[in-house]
């Protein structure tokens, strides 16, 4: 097993360069997928893939990192670590099964500690239909002038609108209003955008290439942000559809300590979302039958996490802002999304793991009917 100060690292670069690292030793191909633009200290960007066991196994598991940037510091360090695992490794190559390391997904965000794409688009509220009518988020509207000030830190003036907000409503009604993804306000907070953004385009050509001859998929997307700290919610990420949420729970754990929870029944700390990620494994892969959780990591408070995305959006309006006060908003965010102690990097890991090997059993169950 790896060290942890070498698994999780200090930024994008650095992560990369460890995940090519690790997939080199252990002996599997990269393949990657180049991004536009360069990265906050000039490095290239990239999508990078690396499939442990059987590329061409008709059961495939992905675990990916990084669909909102900044969370890829604990993605990455996932990923990492598995791919020093040899017990795990060799687990896999006994298992038939494949499994696909998805690094980067938004490597834009990552090394620029941002949550959004270069577009400052939510990734996982970007998978909608964008030739229809897109959904319409009434309360966000409401908030986004308050969500957004002139200035950082907000004046009292602000601080006591936002405190009455959540006075009034909850904090629940609060964080739906703000999270659940809105397509009106392109500088706004969480914004779908209004076309698919090139991580969009590129993890599409990614499942097309590597997990179209599946037939059996499950995926581990690893999030932060949400929840108690270090404490890893298994949140349902398929279609409302009770026979996959069946099979997730009989897999991933139903009513023991890790429970899979929902935002369709609302047992999940997430709100119910629009244009979410996963829509792409129906579209492109839909020979598959499709089972899915994004694994979210808990690190700091809602109210903290969504002040940390203020700061950060209110940064980006505003690039001439004093060095000092961007230093510590970018260090704001960070800490929002990943806890840098070897006891939640820890944490991570266990659960991480578990949740793999309950994957990998999953999917040689439904293989052996």
């Amino acid at each position: 097993m790896i060290a942890l100060d070498q698994a999780f690292s200090g930024s994008y670069a650095q992560a990369r360069t460890r995940f090519l690292e690790a997939a080199a030793k252990a002996g599997l191909p990269v393949h990657s997928y180049e991004h536009p633009l360069q990265g906050r200290d000039g490095e290239a960007l990239a999508m990078d893939v690396a499939v442990a066991g059987d590329p061409q196994s008709e059961a495939m598991m992905i675990v990916s990192s990084a669909c909102h940037g900044v969370e890829g510091f604990c993605g990455s360090g996932v990923q990492v670590a598995s791919l020093h695992d040899d017990a795990w490794l060799s687990q896999v190559r006994a298992s038939g099964v494949a499994v696909m390391y998805l690094h980067g997904l938004n490597p834009h965000g990552f090394s620029h500690r941002r949550r959004v794409t270069q577009e400052n688009v939510d990734l996982n509220r970007n998978f909608s239909d964008y030739s229809q009518a897109l959904p319409v988020n009434e309360a966000y509207a409401e908030l986004h002038d308050l969500l957004l000030p002139a200035q950082w830190p907000p004046d009292d003036a602000n601080r006591q609108a936002i405190a009455d907000y959540v006075q009034h409503h909850g904090m629940q009604r609060y964080q739906a209003a703000v999270t659940q993804g809105q397509y009106a306000f392109p500088d706004g907070l969480f914004f779908g955008g209004t076309a698919p953004t090139w991580s969009n385009v590129t993890l599409r050509q990614v499942l097309r290439r590597h997990a179209g001859g599946a037939r059996r998929l499950a995926w581990i997307d690893l999030h932060t942000g949400l929840g108690p700290s270090g404490v890893g919610e298994r949140i349902f990420a398929c279609k409302d559809d009770p026979v996959a949420l069946q099979r997730a729970r009989q897999w991933w754990g139903g009513d023991g300590a890790t429970p899979i929870t929902s935002f369709y029944d609302g047992s999940s700390t997430s709100a119910r979302l629009t244009g979410l990620m996963w829509n792409a494994a129906y579209e492109e892969c839909p020979q598959a039958e499709y089972t899915a959780i994004a694994m979210e990591y808990g690190t700091v408070p809602i109210a903290q996490v969504i002040d940390a995305l203020r700061a950060d959006h209110w940064l980006h309006q505003h690039p001439q802002a004093d060095a000092e006060l961007a230093g510590r908003i970018k260090q704001q965010i960070l800490d929002a999304f990943y806890v840098d102690t070897d006891a939640w990097r820890s944490q991570i890991l266990a659960q991480a793991r578990e949740a793999q090997s309950q994957g990998l059993a999953g999917l040689q169950v439904v293989g052996r009917d």
